[in-house]
């Protein structure tokens, strides 16, 4: 890891602690009532493990640069870790730089959104339409020909090839 990479880190992480300690984090998908795929907590907690339930289901965040999927680049698709929706096609990753997997689009209707104003900042949450997961944020500063950048969590994901 780079002087940079463990800087930027050990900053994100020190706002996410304090965040998390302060108890901003809120439930999966707020605002949604209901998805095609429900589990009881104690079922998530089985069916994935401790990373992914951490990133899916309490909003937490993998470190930048530990995903092998941000580098990933064969063609195939990939999918929520937490119910197997298809969300993102290869075609449509790119290297953001910021260390985690980043698309500039979406399949249709893959994924739904929601505000958050947690970390003292107002970012769009992106959810699995499916199981209501979280799966990272969209922002405005990607390439064509959206303009969006959609930043994964990679332990949200999983790479299926073609």
């Amino acid at each position: 890891m780079t002087r940079r990479a463990w800087l930027r880190s050990t900053a994100f992480f020190g706002l996410a602690g304090a965040a998390a300690w302060l108890g901003l984090r809120r439930p999966a998908a707020a605002g949604v009532e209901h998805f095609a795929v429900t589990h009881t907590d104690a079922e998530w907690r089985k069916l994935l493990t401790p990373a992914q339930y951490n990133v899916l289901r309490q909003q937490g965040t993998e470190y930048p640069e530990s995903s092998p999927l941000d580098h990933q680049f064969a063609p195939g698709r990939y999918d929520c870790a937490g119910c197997a929706q298809h969300l993102f096609a290869s075609a449509t990753k790119f290297d953001s730089g910021t260390g985690w997997p980043s698309f500039w689009k979406p399949l249709d209707g893959a994924v739904v959104t929601s505000d958050d104003d947690s970390l003292m900042m107002s970012r769009t949450e992106v959810h699995c339409s499916r199981c209501g997961g979280h799966l990272g944020h969209v922002f405005e500063d990607g390439p064509k020909p959206t303009g969006l950048r959609y930043c994964m969590n990679g332990v949200a994901l999983t790479f299926v090839p073609a």
